[in-house]
């Protein structure tokens, strides 16, 4: 009796949940075949130059203060648009080691408004992590709001005016413009669209980046600079915070995974699916998970309480309505692709379907007492717990997801090539109370990157540090210095707390490509030996990249000749004024002088 008044009950909740759920109006059929057809906003439609500059953007690691985080660091195609790479975060009680970690994803390395380095508890000067794990970009563009809790709602603001720009269907828009200037995911504190647009002005796209597709390659081919990619789909080279997010939007938008074993089955082909996936099938779709997680996009625009922590570690979609009914709840994730996850929920906990399967079957976590009322879910003993992880983790998952393939392909990014990085030789020594200067050293040394820098922490503090450098390689674990930079002055209170920040400009000159320079930091400490405590002595290999400046000041597309391409690039930069391009003599303005300026290049060549 209590089983079936549960299921009435569940039952009616349920039915507001598919009245509203994505993608409602498929005339009852709760499995229709392959996924609906996107609806792009008016205010908003969709352009091909839209979608590839979307797509650039959300590879360029370049759109982050530090270069060293994309959008798509962390909304990998292969891992279901998720992060591949679990951070521990501390969870709601700040405090490394307890039971409320969370495993989420890796933010950027905390930093004032000055881009110097700057310690933030608990994680020091170590990346940060986001206090929730990922959710999958992959199928976002069926929901009325997105985040977790729902706090990008579907009318989107521009971010810089505070205007409505889509009244109704723009959560992606929402979503895209909040991680740019998060200073925990991809800024420095206090960063603003002004400084995120003057970097994309002279920014190299894909200037990190390697292994590029055609799409991308084709389009910064023809539009070498992001004011002409923005151009090409915005109408004129103007680069501002609605433009970055509407581009986003447009690119997620068109990454529908609709070609998994089931949206085959399910158009006729009876053996794609094999018979423990179907049965897998019979078992979801006789079974209460269909009520939240709704076919065919196996999700829905609800939010639920499912018993995961207790309510006092995150009250979720309350936190944006203000209801109490809505502890604890947070938004239904898809289940396509999720056998490509490396972990599950928000607090990434989990890490086997297994896992999640136990918890709905079992009681829930103690200090939840807003569980939703339908749960514990248990499935019935003729039906086999393994058939339905079969048909989960393989039945719904789109094999072009899986192998990174048109339109979820995507470039090599500069972290994941280790190779690339500033490498750490050694040759630390220690100074006051036994501590050891830490160099912190993960920008990207490429050629142009004029925001290039590395830091220093667990030194004296209030003490003078410099900054070795040199072309020729550490002897005895010393830098010996062509020039010596600063003096710096450590910050912190107490030994092993003193950190520092030092900045150092790379030209874009393409000359310097592979060329190898060495940096240490010199700490004067009374207590070390002969009075300086050193750092670790990092090994910078400058690169290009497949986008170096050209030495040409003529070649204006960087394919290293000058020629008619270039000629004409430059005719369009003049008559439209941008000075980025036209205004060779540096005088603030495009006038017949820079004309000619430029037609001397040209005659020049290369």
């Amino acid at each position: 009796m209590r089983h079936a008044i549960g299921l009435t009950i569940l039952a009616t909740l349920s039915s507001a949940v598919v009245a509203v759920a994505i993608g409602a109006g498929n005339d009852g059929d709760l499995a229709p075949a392959s996924l609906p057809e996107v609806v792009f906003p008016p205010e908003n439609p969709f352009s091909e130059d839209k979608r590839v500059l979307g797509k650039i953007l959300f590879w360029d690691e370049q759109l982050s203060s530090d270069n060293t985080v994309s959008c798509g660091t962390c909304h990998q195609p292969a891992s279901a648009g998720t992060d591949p790479v679990p951070a521990r975060d501390p969870g709601a009680d700040n405090t490394f080691g307890t039971d409320d970690d969370e495993f989420t994803s890796f933010g950027v390395i905390g930093a004032d408004a000055a881009n110097n380095y700057r310690p933030v508890a608990p994680f020091g000067l170590e990346p940060q992590t986001t206090p929730r794990s990922t959710n999958p970009a992959i199928t976002a563009m069926y929901y009325t709001e997105l985040f977790w809790e729902g706090r990008a709602p579907s009318e989107f603001r521009d971010p810089q005016t505070g205007e409505v720009v889509i009244p109704v269907g723009g959560a992606l828009e929402s979503q895209a413009a909040a991680p740019i200037v998060s200073d925990v995911e991809m800024a420095h504190a206090d960063r603003d669209w002004d400084q995120v647009t003057t970097k994309l002005e002279s920014a190299v796209p894909l200037a990190l980046a390697t292994e590029i597709p055609p799409d991308m390659t084709a389009a910064i081919d023809a539009h070498p600079r992001y004011p002409d990619l923005f151009e090409a789909a915005f109408g004129d080279t103007n680069i501002s915070a609605a433009r970055i997010a509407m581009a986003i939007a447009t690119y997620e938008r068109t990454l529908v995974p609709d070609q998994a074993p089931w949206d085959r089955f399910m158009a006729g082909d009876q053996n794609a699916m094999t018979p423990a996936q179907q049965r897998g099938w019979f078992t979801f779709s006789n079974s209460r998970c269909v009520f939240c997680h709704v076919a065919p996009w196996f999700a829905s625009d609800s939010y639920e309480n499912i018993g995961l922590r207790p309510l006092a570690e995150d009250l979720g979609r309350s936190e944006v309505t203000g209801d109490p009914a809505d502890r604890g709840k947070f938004k239904v994730s898809t289940l396509r692709n999720v056998g490509l996850k490396s972990t599950f929920m928000h607090t990434g906990q989990f890490t086997t379907l297994e896992e999640v399967i136990a918890l709905y079957q079992g009681p829930g976590a103690p200090g939840n007492d807003n569980r939703n009322l339908g749960l514990p879910l248990q499935i019935p003993p003729q039906l086999h717990p393994g058939d339905l992880v079969a048909f989960l983790a393989e039945a719904l998952t789109d094999p072009r997801v899986a192998n990174e393939q048109f339109p979820f392909d995507r470039p090599t990014l500069f972290t994941e090539r280790p190779d690339d990085a500033p490498q750490n030789l050694g040759g630390a020594t220690a100074g006051a109370a036994g501590f050891v200067p830490r160099v912190i050293a993960i920008e990207p040394p490429n050629v142009g990157n004029a925001d290039f820098k590395i830091g220093v922490d667990q030194a004296l503090a209030a003490t003078t540090a410099f900054v070795a450098i040199s072309q020729s390689p550490p002897v005895d674990g010393v830098v010996p210095p062509d020039t010596l930079e600063g003096p710096i002055t450590t910050r912190g209170q107490s030994p092993g707390e003193g950190y520092a920040t030092f900045h150092w400009p790379i030209p874009a000159d393409p000359s310097l490509d592979n060329q190898v320079f060495y940096l240490q930091w010199r700490i004067d400490d009374p207590e070390a030996d002969g009075g300086i405590a050193l750092s670790d002595a990092i090994q910078l290999t400058l690169f290009c990249g497949e986008r170096c400046p050209s030495d040409c000041p003529a070649d204006l597309d960087a394919d290293g000749d000058a020629d008619a391409d270039d000629f004409f690039f430059y005719l369009d930069a003049f008559a439209t004024g941008d000075l980025n391009i036209c205004d060779i003599d540096n005088d603030t303005d495009c006038d017949a002088e820079d004309f000619f300026a430029y037609l001397d290049l040209f005659a020049a060549g290369c």
